[in-house]
């Protein structure tokens, strides 16, 4: 009895999750511009509110699939400017973005990032990863800090003094102390909410500016 009511519960989420998908303006934006997905509206709102991708930049896309975010990066980067992309799932080729398929958390896949960038400085890295959600919001919180740490970790690497970083997260509570490990290495911190973030979801955006790494 227990395991067909979670059946019924998961049935009607999925449903509503579609109905809401198919409803929603972002997604059909997004298919009219030829982006990849909804979550571009989110990058391009805080972009439009900081100036984050300049022409020329070097951007690094960590949990880059499908690639809108990647889009969005190269057009505003410019021939000029170069992208880098990430992720554990494949993600169908883009022009002027070099991808890497694997998990951030494996050597090989963080030494074959910086390979690519060969030394060049990063302007910014730019962070959409997202846990595999349970349902659980405290441990998909946990998760998604856990993610974020390891972001964070790779923008260490290889921004430069002065370099920016973007970075999605889900409240836990260790929220806070992520926050403040960031303020120890960014001169300016700001959490951002964008419109196309579902009202429902507790995510959030954390811009770290000016690296002093």
């Amino acid at each position: 009895m227990k395991r067909d009511r979670l059946r019924t519960s998961h049935s009607k989420s999925s449903t509503r999750w579609l109905k809401e998908h198919f409803a929603d303006d972002y997604v059909h934006r997004a298919r009219e511009s030829g982006y990849r997905s909804r979550a571009v509206y989110k990058l391009i709102e805080i972009h439009e509110k900081t100036r984050l991708l300049l022409p020329g930049a070097t951007v690094v896309d960590l949990g880059a699939s499908p690639g809108s975010w990647s889009q969005f990066a190269a057009r505003s980067v410019g021939n000029k400017g170069t992208v880098v992309a990430m992720d554990l799932l494949p993600m169908k080729p883009l022009p002027r973005v070099k991808f890497v398929q694997g998990d951030l958390r494996e050597t090989v896949v963080f030494e074959m990032l910086l390979n690519i960038l060969a030394g060049r400085p990063v302007d910014l890295v730019i962070s959409d990863i997202a846990p595999n959600f349970s349902g659980i919001r405290d441990s998909d919180g946990q998760h998604s800090i856990c993610l974020a740490e390891l972001a964070l970790d790779f923008a260490q690497q290889c921004l430069p003094h002065g370099g920016d970083f973007l970075v999605k997260v889900f409240h836990s509570e260790n929220f806070s102390l992520f926050l403040k490990k960031l303020r120890g290495v960014f001169s300016n911190v700001s959490s951002l909410k964008p419109r196309a973030s579902r009202a429902r979801s507790s995510e959030q955006y954390l811009l770290a500016r000016n690296y002093q790494g």
